[in-house]
């Protein structure tokens, strides 16, 4: 068990959000300890939810997690990509990638991505220092260009949502909508906006 840390607080938030009806959580924990991320990942597995863990391949299948998630500054997708592939991962774990364009996208999905991130949709203080907002339009053409599940990021939201998956998104990624939430009545409707958009 986890104590009175900020594991404690992080695993609190997956439990609301999952009571919520979330069934995926990504783990972005970048500047955590590996004893202390690992104790929080298999914690967050017994949740119910599917885990996915930022950056930390080594984490991610030493936990028993659903899959890892790439950014920009991690692994290369190619060489995770490549080695999971091999026999070192289990056939269903999977690899996704963060994109921010259409190209980063199709390479994400030649190089074996089993989904992709695609965004700042909207704007969002946390997307800034990767450019300017996507917008709904390049969202679209990244859906079309890949046939492999694009999620949207960036701003998103409750009221938004929406035309996320109207523009052919498998699904959205927020953080603010969840961190923001003060109780799991208020993040259950804000889940429920999102499902019912879908």
């Amino acid at each position: 068990m986890l104590g009175g840390s900020r594991s404690a607080r992080v695993l609190e938030k997956i439990r609301m959000a999952v009571a919520a009806g979330v069934d995926w959580v990504q783990i972005r924990e970048k500047d955590m300890a590996t004893r202390e991320l690992l104790a929080l990942v298999r914690e967050a597995a017994l949740t119910g939810a599917r885990i996915i863990v930022n950056d930390r391949l080594d984490v991610a299948l030493a936990s028993g997690a659903a899959g890892v998630h790439l950014g920009g500054e991690s692994l290369p997708a190619r060489d995770a990509i490549r080695w999971c592939r091999s026999g070192n991962a289990p056939a269903e774990f999977l690899v996704g990638v963060s994109c921010h364009s259409t190209e980063q996208a199709r390479q994400a999905e030649a190089d074996g991505a089993s989904y992709v991130f695609f965004g700042p949709v909207f704007d969002t203080p946390s997307k800034r220092p990767f450019g300017p907002p996507q917008g709904i339009a390049k969202l679209a053409e990244a859906c079309r260009a890949v046939p492999i599940p694009v999620i949207a990021i960036g701003g998103i939201h409750g009221e938004n949502a929406a035309e996320c998956l109207r523009a052919g998104a498998a699904g959205v990624a927020a953080i603010r909508m969840f961190q923001e939430a003060s109780d799991p009545e208020q993040l259950r409707e804000a889940i429920e906006r999102v499902r019912r958009a879908s």
